[in-house]
Protein backbone atom coordinates (compact mmCIF):
# COMPACT_ATOMS: atom_id res chain seq x y z
CA UNK A 1 0.00 0.00 0.00
CA UNK A 2 1.71 3.75 -1.29
CA UNK A 3 2.56 5.79 1.81
CA UNK A 4 0.01 8.96 2.50
CA UNK A 5 1.33 12.07 1.51
CA UNK A 6 2.50 14.57 4.40
CA UNK A 7 1.77 16.96 2.12
CA UNK A 8 -1.41 18.75 3.54
CA UNK A 9 0.47 18.84 7.05
CA UNK A 10 3.63 20.25 5.91
CA UNK A 11 2.18 23.15 4.39
CA UNK A 12 -0.40 24.05 7.53
CA UNK A 13 2.32 24.06 9.65
CA UNK A 14 4.28 26.40 7.35
CA UNK A 15 1.14 28.74 7.13
CA UNK A 16 1.06 28.74 10.84
CA UNK A 17 4.84 29.30 11.04
CA UNK A 18 4.41 32.56 8.72
CA UNK A 19 1.27 33.42 11.20
CA UNK A 20 3.00 33.57 14.22
CA UNK A 21 5.96 35.21 12.31
CA UNK A 22 3.66 38.15 11.13
CA UNK A 23 2.14 38.34 14.69
CA UNK A 24 5.17 38.87 16.23
CA UNK A 25 6.32 41.57 13.56
CA UNK A 26 3.37 43.12 14.06
CA UNK A 27 3.77 42.85 17.91
CA UNK A 28 7.58 44.34 17.64
CA UNK A 29 6.41 46.99 15.70
CA UNK A 30 3.90 48.33 18.11
CA UNK A 31 6.78 48.57 21.09
CA UNK A 32 9.05 50.01 18.39
CA UNK A 33 7.14 52.85 16.86
CA UNK A 34 7.25 55.27 20.18
CA UNK A 35 10.20 54.78 20.12
CA UNK A 36 11.39 55.42 16.13
CA UNK A 37 8.75 58.28 16.58
CA UNK A 38 10.64 60.00 19.34
CA UNK A 39 14.27 59.57 18.22
CA UNK A 40 13.45 61.00 14.86
CA UNK A 41 10.97 64.18 15.83
CA UNK A 42 13.45 65.06 18.42
CA UNK A 43 15.59 66.29 15.81
CA UNK A 44 13.20 67.73 13.29
CA UNK A 45 11.43 71.20 12.82
CA UNK A 46 7.90 72.34 14.02
CA UNK A 47 6.74 71.76 10.25
CA UNK A 48 8.53 68.57 9.50
CA UNK A 49 6.80 66.92 12.51
CA UNK A 50 2.95 68.40 11.49
CA UNK A 51 3.89 67.69 7.62
CA UNK A 52 5.10 63.96 7.95
CA UNK A 53 5.50 63.04 11.95
CA UNK A 54 7.36 59.27 10.70
CA UNK A 55 10.05 60.81 8.24
CA UNK A 56 13.00 61.20 9.22
CA UNK A 57 14.74 64.28 9.94
CA UNK A 58 16.39 65.72 6.57
CA UNK A 59 18.37 67.80 7.59
CA UNK A 60 18.68 66.86 11.43
CA UNK A 61 18.60 70.04 14.04
CA UNK A 62 19.67 70.28 17.36
CA UNK A 63 17.60 72.79 18.50
CA UNK A 64 15.15 70.90 20.27
CA UNK A 65 17.40 69.58 23.03
CA UNK A 66 19.00 73.27 23.68
CA UNK A 67 15.63 74.82 23.54
CA UNK A 68 14.45 72.32 25.82
CA UNK A 69 17.55 72.88 27.99
CA UNK A 70 17.02 76.62 28.04
CA UNK A 71 13.25 77.12 28.90
CA UNK A 72 12.88 80.04 31.42
CA UNK A 73 11.38 77.44 34.02
CA UNK A 74 14.09 74.98 34.06
CA UNK A 75 11.38 72.25 33.32
CA UNK A 76 13.88 69.23 32.70
CA UNK A 77 16.72 70.19 34.72
CA UNK A 78 14.36 70.12 38.20
CA UNK A 79 12.31 67.16 36.55
CA UNK A 80 15.09 65.11 36.05
CA UNK A 81 16.78 66.32 39.36
CA UNK A 82 13.47 65.43 40.99
CA UNK A 83 13.08 62.13 39.44
CA UNK A 84 16.79 60.46 40.06
CA UNK A 85 16.78 61.46 44.49
CA UNK A 86 12.97 60.03 44.21
CA UNK A 87 13.91 56.75 42.19
CA UNK A 88 17.02 56.78 43.70
CA UNK A 89 15.96 56.88 47.40
CA UNK A 90 12.90 54.90 46.54
CA UNK A 91 15.09 51.70 45.25
CA UNK A 92 17.56 52.25 48.44
CA UNK A 93 14.55 51.89 50.73
CA UNK A 94 12.99 48.94 49.06
CA UNK A 95 15.74 47.19 48.36
CA UNK A 96 17.00 46.30 52.02
CA UNK A 97 13.32 45.76 53.04
CA UNK A 98 12.29 43.63 50.56
CA UNK A 99 15.31 41.25 50.64
CA UNK A 100 15.39 41.22 54.26
CA UNK A 101 11.22 40.38 54.34
CA UNK A 102 12.48 37.28 51.30
CA UNK A 103 15.39 36.20 53.83
CA UNK A 104 13.05 36.13 56.58
CA UNK A 105 10.50 34.23 54.66
CA UNK A 106 13.05 31.37 53.74
CA UNK A 107 13.58 30.87 57.62
CA UNK A 108 9.61 30.38 58.32
CA UNK A 109 7.39 27.39 57.64
CA UNK A 110 5.72 26.94 54.18
CA UNK A 111 2.47 27.38 55.53
CA UNK A 112 3.15 30.75 56.96
CA UNK A 113 5.44 31.70 54.22
CA UNK A 114 2.13 30.99 52.13
CA UNK A 115 0.36 33.20 53.80
CA UNK A 116 2.34 36.10 53.82
CA UNK A 117 3.16 35.62 50.23
CA UNK A 118 -0.60 35.94 49.84
CA UNK A 119 -0.64 39.11 51.09
CA UNK A 120 1.93 40.61 49.21
CA UNK A 121 0.25 39.13 46.32
CA UNK A 122 -2.48 41.62 46.49
CA UNK A 123 -0.34 44.03 46.54
CA UNK A 124 0.49 43.26 43.15
CA UNK A 125 -2.71 42.67 41.74
CA UNK A 126 -5.08 45.55 43.48
CA UNK A 127 -4.54 48.87 40.94
CA UNK A 128 -2.28 51.55 42.45
CA UNK A 129 -5.70 54.01 41.26
CA UNK A 130 -7.74 52.04 44.50
CA UNK A 131 -5.38 52.54 47.21
CA UNK A 132 -4.21 56.34 45.71
CA UNK A 133 -6.99 58.11 48.21
CA UNK A 134 -6.14 55.97 51.14
CA UNK A 135 -2.50 57.06 50.70
CA UNK A 136 -3.27 60.33 50.20
CA UNK A 137 -5.14 60.43 53.62
CA UNK A 138 -2.49 58.84 55.30
CA UNK A 139 0.10 60.71 54.21
CA UNK A 140 -2.17 63.87 55.39
CA UNK A 141 -2.77 62.40 58.57
CA UNK A 142 1.48 62.03 58.88
CA UNK A 143 1.40 65.74 57.54
CA UNK A 144 3.87 64.36 54.30
CA UNK A 145 1.12 65.50 51.74
CA UNK A 146 2.73 67.54 49.01
CA UNK A 147 6.07 66.62 50.19
CA UNK A 148 9.11 64.48 48.49
CA UNK A 149 9.17 62.23 52.00
CA UNK A 150 5.32 61.47 51.48
CA UNK A 151 6.26 60.38 47.91
CA UNK A 152 8.85 58.46 48.39
CA UNK A 153 6.90 56.38 51.53
CA UNK A 154 4.03 55.81 49.05
CA UNK A 155 6.43 54.52 46.54
CA UNK A 156 8.35 52.21 49.20
CA UNK A 157 5.36 50.22 50.12
CA UNK A 158 2.61 48.99 47.94
CA UNK A 159 2.92 46.86 44.86
CA UNK A 160 6.80 47.96 44.76
CA UNK A 161 7.62 46.21 47.78
CA UNK A 162 5.25 43.11 46.87
CA UNK A 163 7.09 43.00 43.70
CA UNK A 164 10.85 42.58 45.22
CA UNK A 165 9.57 40.32 48.05
CA UNK A 166 8.79 38.04 45.56
CA UNK A 167 12.02 37.99 43.49
CA UNK A 168 14.31 37.59 46.22
CA UNK A 169 11.87 34.93 47.73
CA UNK A 170 12.23 33.32 44.01
CA UNK A 171 16.06 33.44 44.11
CA UNK A 172 16.76 32.57 47.77
CA UNK A 173 15.17 29.29 46.78
CA UNK A 174 18.44 28.43 44.34
CA UNK A 175 21.04 29.57 47.41
CA UNK A 176 21.85 26.63 49.77
CA UNK A 177 20.81 26.17 53.19
CA UNK A 178 23.72 24.93 54.24
CA UNK A 179 25.89 28.51 54.31
CA UNK A 180 23.05 30.34 56.02
CA UNK A 181 23.59 27.00 58.55
CA UNK A 182 27.37 27.27 58.13
CA UNK A 183 27.15 31.05 59.28
CA UNK A 184 24.86 30.45 61.92
CA UNK A 185 26.95 27.85 63.42
CA UNK A 186 29.97 29.85 63.83
CA UNK A 187 27.94 32.27 65.77
CA UNK A 188 26.64 34.75 63.44
CA UNK A 189 23.18 36.68 63.97
CA UNK A 190 20.41 36.78 61.68
CA UNK A 191 21.08 40.52 60.59
CA UNK A 192 24.82 39.68 60.48
CA UNK A 193 24.34 36.38 58.10
CA UNK A 194 21.64 38.61 56.51
CA UNK A 195 23.73 41.52 55.35
CA UNK A 196 27.87 39.52 55.18
CA UNK A 197 26.37 36.86 53.49
CA UNK A 198 22.98 36.67 51.46
CA UNK A 199 22.98 40.29 50.27
CA UNK A 200 26.41 39.66 48.16
CA UNK A 201 24.56 36.57 46.86
CA UNK A 202 21.50 38.42 45.85
CA UNK A 203 23.20 40.97 43.38
CA UNK A 204 22.11 39.37 40.36
CA UNK A 205 18.30 39.57 42.34
CA UNK A 206 19.33 42.99 43.35
CA UNK A 207 19.88 44.46 39.71
CA UNK A 208 16.61 43.02 38.31
CA UNK A 209 14.70 44.71 41.40
CA UNK A 210 16.64 47.53 41.11
CA UNK A 211 16.06 48.03 37.12
CA UNK A 212 12.21 47.27 37.17
CA UNK A 213 11.56 49.55 40.42
CA UNK A 214 13.86 52.46 38.77
CA UNK A 215 11.70 52.65 35.58
CA UNK A 216 8.31 51.90 37.20
CA UNK A 217 8.84 54.31 39.62
CA UNK A 218 10.69 56.97 37.08
CA UNK A 219 7.76 56.40 34.59
CA UNK A 220 4.76 57.08 37.10
CA UNK A 221 2.70 60.04 36.83
CA UNK A 222 0.07 59.29 38.45
CA UNK A 223 1.49 59.27 42.41
CA UNK A 224 3.74 62.73 41.98
CA UNK A 225 1.06 64.45 39.94
CA UNK A 226 -1.53 63.75 43.32
CA UNK A 227 0.85 63.67 46.21
CA UNK A 228 2.94 66.12 45.05
CA UNK A 229 0.80 68.53 43.05
CA UNK A 230 0.97 70.26 40.16
CA UNK A 231 2.26 73.50 42.05
CA UNK A 232 4.61 72.09 44.89
CA UNK A 233 7.00 70.62 42.29
CA UNK A 234 7.54 67.77 39.58
CA UNK A 235 9.28 65.25 38.15
CA UNK A 236 9.91 64.50 34.82
CA UNK A 237 6.94 62.63 33.97
CA UNK A 238 4.98 65.49 35.40
CA UNK A 239 7.07 67.94 33.54
CA UNK A 240 6.33 66.29 30.04
CA UNK A 241 2.48 66.47 30.93
CA UNK A 242 2.92 70.36 31.96
CA UNK A 243 4.81 70.75 28.51
CA UNK A 244 1.43 70.11 26.96
CA UNK A 245 -0.39 73.06 25.77
CA UNK A 246 -3.61 73.57 26.57
CA UNK A 247 -4.26 75.57 23.14
CA UNK A 248 -1.24 74.51 20.79
CA UNK A 249 2.06 72.40 21.46
CA UNK A 250 5.45 72.85 20.31
CA UNK A 251 5.56 69.29 19.27
CA UNK A 252 9.54 69.81 18.58
CA UNK A 253 10.56 70.74 21.99
CA UNK A 254 8.12 68.54 23.63
CA UNK A 255 9.95 65.52 21.85
CA UNK A 256 13.31 67.17 23.02
CA UNK A 257 11.93 67.02 26.20
CA UNK A 258 10.78 62.95 26.18
CA UNK A 259 14.24 62.15 23.93
CA UNK A 260 16.14 63.62 27.32
CA UNK A 261 13.53 61.98 29.93
CA UNK A 262 14.67 58.97 28.45
CA UNK A 263 18.40 58.99 28.54
CA UNK A 264 18.88 58.22 32.17
CA UNK A 265 16.94 54.63 32.56
CA UNK A 266 18.09 53.91 29.20
CA UNK A 267 21.88 54.79 30.62
CA UNK A 268 21.25 52.88 34.24
CA UNK A 269 19.65 49.44 31.82
CA UNK A 270 22.52 49.34 29.94
CA UNK A 271 25.23 49.73 33.41
CA UNK A 272 23.37 46.83 35.06
CA UNK A 273 22.00 44.53 32.01
CA UNK A 274 24.60 41.80 32.69
CA UNK A 275 23.14 41.50 36.18
CA UNK A 276 19.59 41.90 35.50
CA UNK A 277 19.43 38.88 33.12
CA UNK A 278 21.56 36.88 35.58
CA UNK A 279 18.80 37.68 38.04
CA UNK A 280 16.02 37.17 35.56
CA UNK A 281 17.54 33.72 34.92
CA UNK A 282 18.87 32.21 37.93
CA UNK A 283 16.89 29.86 39.74
CA UNK A 284 14.45 29.25 36.82
CA UNK A 285 15.82 25.60 36.81
CA UNK A 286 14.01 25.35 40.82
Amino acid sequence: MPPVAAAPRVSRRAWVTRGHLTAAALLTLAFVSPVYLTLVNAFKTQDQIIRDPAAPPAPPTTHNLTDALARPDRIVQIGLTNSVVTVVVSVLLVIPLGSALGFWLTRRSARLRRIVLAGFAAGLMIPPAVVLLPTIRILAFLHLDHTYPGLILANAGGGYLSFAVFVYSGFLRSVPGEIVEAATVDGAGPLRVWWTIVMPLLRPATATVAIFLSLWIWNDFMNPQFILGPLHGQTITTGIYLSVGQFSTDYAQLFGVMLLAAVVPVAGYLALQKQFIAGLTSGATK
